[in-house]
């Protein structure tokens, strides 16, 4: 028998990157909340690697951070080593990456939680999920306790269905050991969610004291490190080391001797993997010709010993795992602390789900995370915030947050995800925006601060720190257009040393800040008038004035986009009435149902003479 144990405005299934998110902004935004997860210990774990960001995914964690959520402070707390990427290429592409402290991470995540107003953190495994006919969702708990809400978002990750493969074992497990959810699925196909298999996989771990670490490439983080979190005042301290190696030819060798005991390769692993993130043993196969492939040794923490190879996933028997990571440099005598996994988990298709990550037709249900078919801690976290947020703005009755593609990389992934949908777990890359010299991690706040304040999860404190800094930028880049530097001697020594033509006469500051060969550094000595301002004033300024031309054209293309998504589609559209639109497109209109005309313009099997024709039919609605 169930008995009922309360009622909430939100409650969130699953307490990792996406359900914390989730359940703080709906908190936040003032609705009572309660997050349900099968181990209070386990809450942000990293069943992965410990890092937080990478390429483009650190794009996501500033504009977390900017919207007010919570993963670029922790972050930064729990950093071990933070390095920037791709500083080789142009700011459209710098990316922010940390490593970070696992279980630090995770116990000062669960604490944020506790402590939240209107928020209540639970042990429990959600079991069944149903819907009453006052429009209240009902969650029941293993044990028979029944919850009430108005709105429930699920963030199952990787336990939903889950199931374990290494070599010819397999058994029903969450990641890392945990039990999974089998109950919820079966709740959720009753509620005809159209739930598919995807799969992904994590390394194995070694203790420190095994490996042998002479003669391997050192990889130590930046001299001078930056926040993830635009709150953050003291730049992270690098307090670890990571290291580099090689596999080879004998590698290779033991892989490709034992291809046929790989649940991958024998057909056991029903489940869609990660396109980029594959198995070793499939990067073997995929790429033949390799002779070797790059391996990173990564601490998971300063209170373990525990450290993870980066690029080493795989599905092979534990003995075959043990007999290829012996014949690496440096691991020949390491000592395998946990065994490397693939996990299969049942996931939905996001074309179900609106730009708000709330189902179609099914009032109040919103899905996150990789639930929703993507993959990463940051993609994770990013549609916890959407989802929380708009969960918590349908209750009080007010307009949803809808993140376009050229406003922000979150913007990008959700459209990606609901319009295009995914066959393998969705992971962002700065690739897939059109727009991505605007959409620069370094302008995150000006791009989504002002969002985040109006929503009521941004500080008034942190706002005006916000307005300040833009009030600075303006200065500044006044200042650059009207200062004339004068020809001097010193003048014409940094131009030829910055390999940059020489000057006939004196010029604007505006000028030479254009150069590619110049920037602010190099103009130091002779800019006698530069105010002491903060590294990321002048950042921005110089970002502006070097790319002026390229952000004018990309701000010119969104405008555009924007005019045509602001072409609303009713939601109660029926497609099968309406003339001039083929059948394919009816079929993936009447799916997908866009919300507006930008969208369905980007649906796979919709083409433009559909498009013009759905947009005679919306101008005589």
């Amino acid at each position: 028998m169930n008995y009922f144990a309360g009622t909430y405005g939100v409650i969130v299934i699953g307490a990792g990157h996406a359900g914390i998110e989730a359940a703080l902004a709906s908190a936040r935004l003032g609705v009572s909340t309660a997050v349900f997860t099968v181990n209070l210990d386990w809450v942000g774990n990293m069943p992965c690697n410990p890092s937080i960001g990478g390429t483009s995914k650190g794009h996501l964690v500033r504009e977390i951070d900017a919207l007010g959520g919570e993963m670029g402070k922790a972050a930064d707390r729990y950093s071990l080593q933070s390095r920037m990427l791709n500083l080789g290429k142009g700011p459209a592409v710098h990316s922010l990456r940390a490593q970070i402290d696992r279980r630090e991470y995770s116990a000062g995540m669960k604490h944020v939680l506790e402590k939240e107003e209107n928020l209540d953190l639970r042990q429990g495994e959600i079991v069944d999920l149903f819907k009453d006919d006052n429009n209240l969702w009902h969650c029941i708990t293993r044990l028979g306790a029944e919850f009430t809400a108005k709105a429930v978002i699920i963030a199952t990750g990787t336990f939903l269905g889950g199931r374990v493969y290494i070599g010819e074992v397999s058994y029903e497990s969450g990641p890392d050991g945990m039990f999974p959810a089998t109950e919820l699925s079966k709740a959720l196909k009753k509620l005809n969610l159209p739930l598919r298999r995807f799969k992904t996989g994590t390394p194995s771990r070694v203790n420190r004291k095994s490996v042998n670490f002479e003669g391997l490439e050192v990889q130590r983080g930046d001299e001078h490190t930056v926040p993830f979190s635009f709150e953050t005042k003291t730049p992270p301290e690098n307090k670890v080391v990571c290291h580099i190696t090689y596999t080879n030819e004998i590698t290779k060798e033991v892989i490709l001797n034992n291809l046929h005991r790989s649940p991958m390769y024998s057909g056991k692993i029903e489940g869609k993997g990660p396109r980029y993130c594959p198995s070793f043993e499939d990067k073997i196969v995929r790429f033949a010709d390799k002779e070797r492939h790059q391996l990173f040794i990564e601490p998971c923490g300063l209170n373990t010993e525990e450290l993870y190879l980066q690029g080493l996933s795989s599905s092979l028997p534990e003995e075959v795992q043990l007999a290829f990571i012996h014949t690496i440099p440096g691991l020949e005598n390491a000592q395998v602390m946990r065994t490397a996994y693939a996990i299969e988990y049942d996931c939905v298709d996001p074309t179900a789900l609106k730009a708000t990550l709330e189902f179609n037709g099914i009032d109040g249900l919103y899905g996150a995370g990789q639930f929703n078919g993507s993959s990463g801690y940051e993609e994770a976290a990013a549609q916890g915030l959407v989802a929380g947020i708009n969960a918590a703005l349908k209750i009080q009755g007010k307009e949803p947050l809808i993140l376009d593609r050229g406003g922000s990389y979150i913007g990008t992934l959700i459209d990606d995800l609901v319009t295009k949908g995914c066959t393998d777990p969705y992971r962002m890359m700065t690739s897939r925006s059109e727009y991505r010299l605007v959409l620069r991690q370094d302008n995150a706040d000006i791009r989504l601060t002002p969002t985040g304040y109006k929503l009521g999860l941004i500080s008034e404190e942190r706002y005006k720190a916000f307005l300040k800094k833009q009030e600075l930028i303006e200065k500044e880049m006044k200042r650059v257009r009207e200062t004339s530097i004068p020809l001097t001697d010193e003048l014409q020594k940094i131009l030829v040393s910055r390999n940059t033509a020489e000057l006939k006469t004196g010029c604007k500051l505006l000028e030479l800040l254009k150069r590619p060969q110049l920037g602010y550094a190099d103009l130091k000595s002779v800019d006698t008038t530069r105010p002491d301002l903060p590294q990321e004033v002048f950042e921005q300024v110089e970002i502006s004035i070097k790319y002026e031309g390229y952000i004018r054209k990309q701000e010119a293309q969104i405008k555009e986009m924007r005019r045509i998504e602001a072409k609303r589609i009713p939601e109660d559209i029926d497609y099968s009435s309406l003339k001039g639109l083929r059948l394919e497109a009816v079929e993936k209109l009447s799916k997908i149902r866009p919300q507006n005309l930008g969208q369905a313009s980007r649906i796979s099997g919709v083409n433009p003479a559909d498009i013009t024709a759905l947009n005679i039919i919306l101008e005589s609605l």
